[in-house]
């Protein structure tokens, strides 16, 4: 009887696993067309389209899609969703570079933010939960201007910054390992 039982389970599993194999071309077609649905939402660019030569690497930040694209010196390309500027007229658009690269940046808002929001803190310290910058910074050469992480991961996809440029802790913590000052920007 055991050797009945375990004969018809075996049939059971090669049945099963036969008609999963059969499903399964539907079932990735349907992951992978959300997928691409999801991945066509960003805008990408080709950074040809904006540079002469790629240098120590490019950034392209898109503010209407709300990605990131990053082309390290090699070539290669990642791409990461963003915060971006709460309205048109904190948003500043064009050409800039790394200048410099901050592990837990300590952070202060600029008068006018605490002229918006007189709450705001004088100073927050670097590795403080409340600290806008999260992990990692890359300062640009427009003053105030920044890549950074965020504590606040639901800002990712919003339009909820002052002007910077905002991503997942992980992801600038990526961005930071393989952009070396003198990177390329370009806000868009």
């Amino acid at each position: 009887m055991k050797a009945d039982r375990s004969i018809n389970l075996n049939r059971r599993g090669l049945i099963g696993g036969t008609l999963a194999l059969i499903a399964t071309p539907g079932i990735v077609h349907a992951a992978g067309d959300k997928a691409l649905r999801n991945i066509s939402s960003f805008r990408t660019h080709n950074w040809r389209d904006h540079f002469d030569r790629i240098g120590k690497g490019i950034i392209i930040a898109d503010t209407t899609s709300r990605a990131l694209q990053h082309w390290t010196e090699d070539g290669e390309m990642r791409i990461y969703p963003t915060s971006v500027p709460m309205t048109e007229e904190l948003t500043r658009r064009g050409y800039t570079e790394v200048v410099e690269k901050r592990e837990n940046p300590g952070w202060g808002p600029t008068a006018s933010m605490r002229e918006r929001d007189p709450t705001l803190p004088a100073y927050v310290e670097g590795g403080d939960p409340r600290n806008p910058l999260g992990t990692r910074a890359l300062y640009l050469s427009w003053q105030y201007y920044r890549i950074h992480g965020t504590q606040d991961t639901r800002k990712i996809g919003r339009r909820s910054s002052s002007g910077c440029i905002g991503l997942y802790n992980r992801q600038i913590e990526e961005v930071y390992e393989r952009a070396p000052v003198g990177t390329q920007v370009k806000l868009l």
